[in-house]
């Protein structure tokens, strides 16, 4: 590591704001510093982009697919330095980093085998019909082409499955469109050796070398440049509700507005039907606290919000999960600033007139997250929309209702959500039913029997959901639809087959 940024294929300090990485166990700061990138660094990624995209769209796919092999065997080749680094930079245990790191790869390799295939491209064909009355039918042929240079934002959470050559990385370069990304200052060094990683692809694939870049800020301004900048055409985003509100503002303010996808807060809301209870109260519990506590609540599919009807099986739930939270250590947490946040939001719920604290678990540290369950009845939960607000970390809020329609209308009072699980029996299925038109307008992915955390990436995951989970409830970040974001449709009409693209002849 350098302490550098990458812009059209050669190394860049940044001559902005110095940063470090931090030890987010200790707070230490971490070799090399990094530069904050410049607006000439912005804008010399954006045009670098911009040239590479002219002869990067018209890449055959096969040759495509071998460029996103190349990355993941590069990555891979960074062996053991690369968990290492990404452990020290976020406090994530090595189990969870080299799961990251293997669904990193594998995602783009499955987006290779998108492309062998060719599905995502969706041509169509419509011959001409020269004789037809009134009017003669035109031959027409359509099929997606690539959007253009698209700006990835590094997520804090993800130092590799939503970062540098995260999902919408992987996607973007699927399609065809060349990527510069915004590193996470979270966690810098783990950014740049995947950057050189990508870098090393880009060369044994023969390409321009604009099809990639990345910047480092400590700030804002980067970021916001870059979204502003007429080359990019596209922005894949995971973050904060504020940040990605911000990124949605400029980029429709732009003379040409752009698309972002945004992934951006969710609470993730866990219904618990009353016979579902009472069938299983303590297993469903011992399943809700590690989907709760995991990397210490810094999922963004963790389930932030239980609704549920009173009752004795309840009791025996809260009973449960209330025991296994009072036992759960303290964890690092990413940043001393999300730390800080978690403990915050905590205690402001914890604090509201009317609600309760049920379980806390051991003391936290400055750097730390403390696992808490709280508990509030329908009808403030109904009168309060702060209530509904995302604590990101380790910390859940259980709304008790009187009964299921209740229930229904504590779901109602909530925006829209990543994922909704459910757990029922068949005696619920009567009221499940009733609700269902309710539940699947709230979220992208509906559960049965577990919690949203995990999610395979394959060609039926949906990972997105309506505002203000994302940005745009028609797409998803994880899975092969993913590709779909960075692409359009074109029609050719009466086009002699000599002009017509390749993919189409």
């Amino acid at each position: 590591m350098q302490g550098t940024m990458l812009i059209d294929g050669k190394p860049r300090f940044g001559a902005g704001a110095r940063f470090h990485g931090l030890d987010a166990v200790t707070g230490e700061a971490l070799s090399p510093a990094y530069g904050s990138a410049l607006p000439r660094d912005v804008d010399d990624a954006a045009e670098a982009a911009a040239a590479a995209f002219r002869i990067y769209r018209a890449v055959p796919r096969a040759d495509r697919a071998a460029f996103l092999d190349r990355i993941a065997a590069a990555i891979e080749e960074l062996g053991d330095s690369l968990v290492e680094r990404a452990m020290l930079e976020t406090g994530l245990p090595r189990g969870r980093i080299e799961g990251e790191r293997a669904r990193t790869v594998g995602q783009l390799r499955l987006f290779g085998d998108v492309l062998r295939a060719g599905d995502y491209l969706d041509r169509r064909r419509v011959d001409a019909l020269p004789d037809r009355t009134p009017l003669p039918r035109p031959d027409l042929r359509m099929m997606n082409v690539p959007l253009g240079p698209v700006a990835v934002f590094g997520a804090s959470n993800f130092p590799l499955a939503f970062s540098v050559a995260g999902g919408d990385t992987a996607s973007a370069l699927a399609a065809g469109c060349p990527v510069v990304v915004k590193a996470h200052p979270a966690h810098p060094g783990t950014s740049e050796m995947v950057a050189e990683a990508v870098a090393t692809a880009v060369g044994r694939s023969g390409l321009p070398a604009g099809v990639f870049g990345l910047l480092h800020d400590a700030g804002i301004e980067a970021g916001s440049r870059l979204v502003a900048d007429p080359r990019i055409k596209a922005v894949g985003f995971t973050g904060s509700a504020r940040a990605g509100k911000a990124l949605v503002a400029i980029a429709r303010s732009r003379p040409e507005p752009i698309p972002v996808y945004a992934e951006m807060s969710a609470i993730n809301p866990v219904l618990l039907f009353p016979a579902a209870l009472d069938e299983r109260a303590e297993a469903i519990a011992d399943g809700f606290v590690p989907a709760l506590t995991g990397s210490c609540g810094q999922m963004c599919t963790a389930p932030g919000l239980l609704i549920a009807a009173e009752g004795p099986a309840l009791d025996r739930f809260l009973a449960t999960a209330g025991a296994k939270i009072a036992a759960t250590p303290a964890a690092t947490m990413l940043t001393p600033a999300i730390a800080a946040n978690h403990a915050a939001g905590a205690a402001r719920l914890a604090a509201t007139p009317g609600v309760e604290t049920i379980a806390l678990g051991a003391e936290a540290g400055p750097r730390e997250g403390q696992a808490g369950l709280l508990g509030v009845d329908a009808p403030v939960f109904l009168s309060n929309a702060l209530l509904a607000e995302e604590v990101f970390g380790p910390t859940a809020l259980l709304v008790r209702c009187s009964d299921v329609d209740e229930m229904a209308e504590a779901l109602a009072a909530i925006g829209g959500q990543l994922t909704l699980s459910l757990h029922v029996a068949d005696d619920d299925i009567p009221a499940v039913r009733a609700m269902w038109p309710l539940i699947e307008d709230k979220a992208g992915r509906v559960i049965n029997g577990a919690f949203g955390t995990g999610v395979e990436v394959c060609e039926a995951m949906v990972h997105g959901g309506p505002w203000p989970a994302t940005a745009d409830p028609r797409t998803t970040s994880v899975g092969t639809r993913a590709i779909d974001r960075f692409v359009r449709p074109v029609c050719y009409q009466n086009l002699p087959k000599a002009l017509l693209p390749a993919d189409l002849g």
